[in-house]
């Protein structure tokens, strides 16, 4: 099953980018025995009109067009529902199980997710009540799918 991050904003070379980078080789390495992954990450540059509704529009149409084909549309959003990590790989193993072949996580801009993104949402998942940087945010997401990964493949990485 494959996986896409698609995200407002573009991280910039260095430390992000490198650890991002990190966790998406992990998932790729340690997903093929679970048949997850390739994990690919899509950005799109931030918005530019005056109003925060246009720019949530904007996005929203330009997040779902590098998300088709996927089967299920998972956004991140600060009031979506919050899993433990065995949950979230249950959640991820039952996806795959259920034969979806492709699943892309939305991560909006600064001013949050478009109407149209939100409608067409299979599942709005929240990292946590914290506010994170969007970048940090990538990261998290990228840890955590592998670690989901890891936790279906029974490898040590997660011993909660």
């Amino acid at each position: 099953m494959r996986l896409s991050i698609v995200a407002v904003g573009r991280l910039k070379d260095g430390p992000e980018r490198e650890l991002y980078l990190k966790y998406a080789k992990r998932i790729d390495d340690a997903g093929r025995s679970v048949a997850i992954g390739p994990l690919t990450l899509s950005e799109i540059p931030e918005a530019r009109q005056v109003s925060a509704s246009q720019r949530r529009a904007d996005e929203a149409g330009r997040l779902l067009q590098n998300a088709a084909g996927a089967d299920s549309l998972i956004l991140l959003e600060v009031g979506g529902k919050a899993f433990t990590s065995e949950a979230f790989a249950r959640w991820l193993g039952t996806r795959r199980d259920d034969g979806q072949r492709h699943l892309a996580f939305l991560i909006g801009g600064p001013d949050g997710h478009g109407d149209s993104a939100l409608e067409r949402a299979t599942l709005k998942f929240s990292l946590g009540p914290l506010t994170l940087p969007h970048g940090l945010a990538r990261i998290v997401l990228a840890e955590q799918l592998y670690r989901a990964a890891t936790i279906l493949s029974g490898h040590p990485y997660h011993r909660a």
